[in-house]
């Protein structure tokens, strides 16, 4: 009976010791830290991505405590209670920012405190950090997934292009033209050339320029030249001077053409009564008609004398004298 007791005590007292060195293995694992002084803080998210209790906490990498509790607050908000070192304390920030990433490409979940850029103030119990949304491991399947299928339309039209330009006949002809090769060369040539020569004009220019700066050359002569400049003044306001004097000029005809016509229309002015008067127009005629009579009268005199006996011989001399100067 006592060998009994005896065994039964010691079976308890060697599953309590298991049972406790489980626990302690259990808590141990999960970086409860036991033997170890924390704090607390909080964190919200809109999605933890499967983050579980017990997973790591990091700060700047640098291992920093656990997860201790995940709890709903609405339908679009979780709050995350973690367990921090006290070592940590004064170095994560009220500024810092915690986001949920990966233990490596696909390990478990962890909570990644980051420090701010500028200074911040001493953290406290039970702060509420600033949360940030990092891309989690769907999200980027997701976009490779997207990438992977641009790729392969890609693919398939430069597939599609290339079997175009391998069937396309016009092409290969063009390529298989030996006569192309020697016409892009002399092209080419030209072009060339043809950029010798417009820098050979634009270092002219360039020059060309330059003397007219520093007054050099014949146009730099004529612009730096205060005498040249000056009579070229003077030619331009005789100019305008003579294109004043011009119009004043046409002015006055154009006046004088009016009166006429006007004093012509309204039977006035001297042009009138000389275009209208008849007995002045009679006597013009008159006295034209006595002149060609006289005229005429005086040729058959002249005539007649020419035959007189006394002044033939006169004639003939004179008749000579014009004939000898016509000859030399």
């Amino acid at each position: 009976m006592a060998a009994n007791k005896r065994n039964i005590t010691l079976g308890f007292f060697v599953s309590a010791g298991v049972l406790l060195l489980v626990v302690a293995l259990y808590l141990i694992g999960r970086n409860r830290n036991m033997f170890g002084s924390t704090f607390h803080l909080r964190a919200r998210f809109q999605n933890v991505s499967g983050l579980m209790s017990g997973n790591n906490i990091r700060y700047s990498g640098i291992q920093a405590g656990t997860v201790k509790e995940i709890r709903m607050i609405d339908d679009t908000t979780i709050e995350v209670d973690m367990l921090i070192d006290e070592s940590m304390r004064q170095f994560i920030k009220t500024n810092s920012m915690a986001s949920i990433g990966n233990e490596g490409l696909m390990g478990n979940k962890v909570v990644n405190i980051t420090p701010a850029s500028v200074p911040g103030e001493e953290i406290e119990e039970g702060a509420l950090l600033v949360s940030k949304i990092v891309p989690g491991t769907d999200e980027m399947m997701g976009t490779l997934s997207n990438t992977n299928e641009n790729v392969e339309e890609l693919s398939i039209r430069l597939v599609n292009t290339v079997n175009r330009i391998n069937n396309s006949k016009a092409l290969w002809r063009i390529l298989d033209d030996t006569t192309l090769s020697d016409g892009l060369r002399t092209s080419m040539l030209n072009l060339q050339a043809a950029t010798t020569n417009l820098n050979i004009m634009s270092a002219e220019f360039a020059a060309l320029v330059h003397d007219v700066r520093l007054g050099e050359g014949a146009l730099g002569a004529v612009i730096s030249n205060d005498t040249v400049a000056s009579d070229l003044k003077e030619a331009v306001a005789n100019i305008k001077l003579v294109s004043e004097e011009s119009i004043k000029v046409l002015l006055r005809v154009d006046s004088m053409v009016a009166e006429t016509k006007s004093d012509l229309q309204n039977g006035d002015g001297i042009a009138n009564k000389i275009l209208n008067d008849t007995a002045l127009v009679t006597k013009v005629n008159s006295s034209l008609e006595s002149i060609e009579r006289g005229t005429s009268s005086f040729e058959q005199s002249m005539e007649a004398l020419k035959h007189n006996v006394l002044l033939r011989g006169y004639f003939r001399r004179n008749a000579k004298k014009q004939n000898g100067k016509q000859k030399r």
